[in-house]
């Protein structure tokens, strides 16, 4: 019968020792039989031996594998956490949390301090900016349609303009003068009388900071349709103010640095290129009067 684990094997060894006088002693390995000699004198010990490796369970003969692998369980774990859920700009869960809710029929509304992306509706470019001037005209920062999705220099913070009441959280009416700002260069979408790289239209760029901001920043939000709060499944046009161009894109793109993108400019007169759309980006709830 195999012996448990751990446990400690154990046998006797009889030494018999002769009564007679001749000085002779044997020692036996073999159990005494029942019959031996009366006369004989029985010395029993035990004897122990300790237990070999193959005695204790598999995990405890491999515990250095077993901790070697268990460290790279979890350097793999951390690894997969950091990718899933980190990024530079803003958190991806709170972006599927929108577009889960809008997939949903859930009503996202767009309030101020919303980081979003805004889609041109015809050709599904995003509004897009970085820290590149144009060659010409006011030789502020450029504003594109850029084609990809996942760009963070695509995200933009609605802001209320300037000496108002409006706080972050409020909704936003149909008629409402808005800003954009940059979320990479904390610039503002602006607008003026240069005329645009491609089309001669009015150029579209962005200017100022945190601390510096004009008129020039201001649009007013044009809701299509019914709607009288801007909501995120929603058609809308923004029109400048001091200029009266409403913001606009088509499919004519730039060839050298920022080639792939498109033009965005601003036009009188409205059209069907210049209809936007929220897409991506973190939305804010609405902040509940009291």
């Amino acid at each position: 019968m195999a012996c448990p684990s751990r446990c400690v094997q154990k046998r006797t060894v009889t030494l018999t020792v002769a009564s007679s006088g001749s000085g002779t002693q044997s020692l036996s390995r073999r159990k005494p039989s029942s019959s031996a000699s009366s006369g004989s004198t029985r010395i029993v010990y035990r004897e122990s031996r300790s237990p070999s490796e193959s005695d204790f369970p598999i995990w405890q003969q491999n515990w250095f594998i077993a901790l070697l692998f268990l460290m790279a369980l979890g350097f793999f774990a951390l690894a997969l956490f950091l990718f899933l859920t980190l990024d530079s700009d803003i958190a991806p869960s709170s972006t599927a949390s929108a577009s889960a809710a809008s997939s949903e029929g859930v009503e996202v509304q767009i309030t101020y301090g919303t980081v979003l992306k805004l889609m041109h509706e015809k050709t599904k470019f995003r509004l897009h900016s970085h820290d590149v001037p144009y060659g010409s005209g006011s030789g502020q920062q450029s504003v594109t349609g850029f084609p990809n999705v996942d760009d963070s220099n695509s995200y933009w913070i609605v802001r209320p303009q300037l000496e108002t009441a409006a706080k972050q959280g409020d909704s936003i009416k149909s008629g409402t003068i808005i800003r954009l700002q940059h979320m990479r260069t904390r610039k503002w979408l602006h607008s003026h009388l240069h005329a645009s790289p491609i089309s001669g239209n009015l150029e579209v760029s962005c200017f100022g900071g945190e601390s510096e901001s004009d008129t020039g920043d201001y649009w007013r939000l044009l809701i299509e349709g019914s709607g009288k709060t801007w909501k995120q499944d929603q058609r809308v046009r923004f029109q400048h103010v001091d200029t009266g161009g409403y913001l606009h894109s088509h499919d004519k793109k730039y060839s050298r640095i920022a080639g792939g993108q498109q033009e965005v400019c601003g036009v009188r007169e409205k059209r069907a290129d210049n209809v936007w759309l929220a897409a991506e980006g973190v939305y804010l709830p609405v902040t509940e009067s009291k």
